[in-house]
């Protein structure tokens, strides 16, 4: 089944919506009302299960990119157009600051309101090579999920399942975001721009590096589908 463009940008919206509702409002929940006691597994959690819910929810729709590193990725391997590139990127960039705006208004705006933000304790190389593997990483399972399961079976545990080892691993040297979407939304909101470069830089190339590496499977399998 073909699914309209508005169909996708609708879904794309809530899903991003969503995803940083979690992502970020479990970052502001724990600093908010918690002191920070339960740090990383939880901010890895979440958006654990916010995939889950997203992925199941509108795989079958839009892919469920919730990401625009994500989108670049497959439009360089052929799945959308590029007039689709603009329908996902606003779908995402609007949902996200809503997600955010949703988090200002019903949880609080401590942590500015979730940002990312690197350790820089470590290199500014170590930092950005990290977001890019992070990122790369993300990619990599998204692709092998698609093209061995269709988005179907475990394929959402897998997805949502790489952000949270991200984050449990490596976010305390990156910030692990592999999201420019998630990455903007609170930064906008809580005037926090110092890092936005960085996530609006590394993840593109992670999910590129990694789409080129696949775009010739995808057009093989398409071919041997023709």
């Amino acid at each position: 089944m073909t699914y309209s463009n508005l169909q996708i940008f609708t879904v794309e919206l809530i899903g991003t919506f969503v995803l940083v509702i979690f992502a970020t409002g479990s970052i502001v929940y724990d600093a908010e009302f918690l002191d920070g006691q339960l740090g990383i597994p939880f901010a890895a959690l979440a958006p654990f299960i916010a995939l889950l819910i997203g992925v199941y929810s509108f795989g079958k729709i839009s892919l469920a990119h919730f990401n625009p590193a994500v989108t670049i990725g497959y439009y360089i391997t052929g799945h959308i157009s590029k007039i689709q590139i603009v329908y996902y990127f606003a779908a995402e960039i609007i949902g996200a600051v809503l997600g955010s705006l949703f988090v200002l208004m019903f949880i609080g705006d401590k942590a500015n309101l979730g940002a990312n933000a690197p350790n820089y304790d470590f290199s500014i190389f170590l930092i950005f090579s990290v977001e890019v593997l992070a990122s790369a990483m993300l990619m990599g399972v998204i692709f092998y999920v698609v093209y061995t399961k269709g988005l179907r079976g475990f394929s959402g545990v897998a997805i949502g399942g790489i952000v949270g080892l991200d984050i449990l691993f490596l976010a305390f040297i990156s910030g692990a975001s592999m999201n420019p979407a998630r990455a903007l939304a609170p930064a906008l909101l809580s005037g926090t721009f110092e890092n936005l470069w960085l996530y609006w830089t590394a993840p593109f190339v992670g999910t590129m590096i990694v789409a080129f590496l696949f775009r010739g499977k995808f057009r093989a399998q398409r071919k041997g589908e023709s």
